[in-house]
């Protein structure tokens, strides 16, 4: 320990009343909260959500840490007289680890990422029910149900955004393009993002497993009305989905 510091017992306390609260939100619960997303919208979710939950602890516990040595250098070594301090140029063992750690942390949430990516982006060519096209247009949605027929197409405007049907517990294959500029579909509740690029063809599949109604957006600054660019995600059971095909097709005759 330093000269002129002396570990007093009512520094102690004053140490732990600094950091102990950080350390009880971390360690005093036996479930981690969804942190802002619901559980078990899509089979997207089920992949994501623990991720996002990991994210948050490995950050909880670095952010717990980091104010740790914050508050132990800020109560144990405050200025105690004018004497200046004894300076050291390195420590090889401090910077091999603040320069591993980081990286350990790093390359873990990395290689966690990867994988549950592949798993999201995993195509099934016997699994898919149901093929529904998305394009991006400024600035609105153009939603198309090939099993309606070449003409069922639900076209949105800025003002009159619209909605796009997806049957429940049926995995859904989504085909991503643009015919202008780059947009991103968003669905912030299914925890879902993909780009629709012009001259790309993305393609997204999940199956969704509640029923209700979800915000979507485009979430890439396409230009002036970019911020209007919104549709909503209608969950409908297998029975109420066919029905809307049937209307689509009964507004082609």
């Amino acid at each position: 320990m330093p000269k002129g510091v002396r570990f007093t017992k009512r520094r102690a306390v004053r140490f732990l009343a600094l950091t102990a609260p950080s350390l009880f939100l971390l360690t005093g619960c036996s479930k981690v909260s969804n942190l802002g997303f619901p559980e078990k919208v899509t089979s997207v979710n089920d992949i994501s959500l623990p991720l996002w939950q990991g994210a948050w602890v490995a950050a909880g516990v670095v952010g717990v840490f980091t104010a740790g040595l914050i508050a132990w250098v800020a109560i144990f070594h405050r200025k105690k007289n004018e004497e200046f301090p004894k300076q050291t140029q390195y420590h090889i063992p401090v910077e091999v680890a603040y320069t591993l750690i980081p990286l350990l942390i790093v390359g873990v949430l990395f290689g966690y990422t990867a994988v549950k990516e592949s798993q999201i982006m995993e195509k099934s060519s016997t699994k898919v029910m149901h093929d529904i096209s998305v394009e991006g247009i400024q600035w609105s949605w153009q939603f198309a149900y090939p099993e309606a027929g070449p003409d069922a197409i639900v076209t949105g405007t800025p003002d009159k955004p619209p909605v796009l049907v997806i049957p429940q517990g049926e995995r859904v294959r989504f085909t991503l393009t643009s015919n202008d500029v780059d947009h991103g579909f968003w669905i912030p509740a299914f925890m879902i993002q993909m780009q629709n690029l012009p001259g790309v063809t993305n393609y997204l599949e999940f199956t969704a497993n509640k029923l209700g109604d979800y915000p979507g957006r485009c979430n890439m600054f396409c230009g002036r009305e970019h911020s209007r660019m919104l549709f909503t995600a209608k969950v409908v059971t297998p029975a109420d989905y066919q029905s809307y095909l049937a209307q689509l097709k009964g507004a082609q005759s």
